[in-house]
């Protein structure tokens, strides 16, 4: 079983998903892709941006978010936004909680945000200019942060053993 899970919603650029699946290969994290996707996952882009790591990435498939939500435990779900306050370093990271991302272009829905309102994260920026930070970026961080807090978790363990 992976460590974490990134699952993106309806993503639209092949290069961010391409960079996520290299990312979750890193870090033998699941990579999840809740379609309609706005690309084939044939792209050539998709292909270049995830290089020759593609057979070292395990991916799932999601005809929609609705059948995803049946797969898994609410209390495994973090959702990332920046139509929310609550600090990503706020999070409490476990092994096989799902780190969910809207698409690029209108992020999460107006109906997933008010429904786990308690749920949703965001990376402060210090910029009012700057609408948002970079798809494959932010989830580089987001999942980073989670490892940081499972490793320092696992030290602990050890120490207190």
């Amino acid at each position: 079983m992976s460590n974490f899970n990134i699952v993106l919603v309806e993503p639209e650029i092949p290069p961010n998903t391409g960079s996520i699946a290299r990312l979750c290969g890193a870090t033998n994290s699941t990579l999840h892709l809740v379609h309609p996707l706005g690309f084939s996952t044939s792209d050539k882009y998709l292909k270049r941006a995830g290089l020759d790591y593609w057979q070292h990435v395990q991916v799932v498939h999601w005809e929609n978010l609705g059948h995803f939500f049946k797969s898994c435990e609410e209390t495994a779900l973090k959702f990332f936004t920046t139509k929310t306050t609550r600090p990503y370093t706020s999070a409490v990271y476990r092994p096989g909680d799902y780190l969910i991302f809207g698409k690029e272009t209108k992020g999460l829905s107006t109906e997933i945000r008010s429904l786990y309102e308690e749920l949703c994260f965001t990376l402060p920026m210090n910029n009012e200019n700057i609408r948002s930070l970079n798809l494959a970026m932010t989830a580089g961080i987001v999942l980073y942060e989670a490892l940081r807090q499972q490793s320092t978790e696992d030290k602990l363990l050890k120490t207190n053993n």
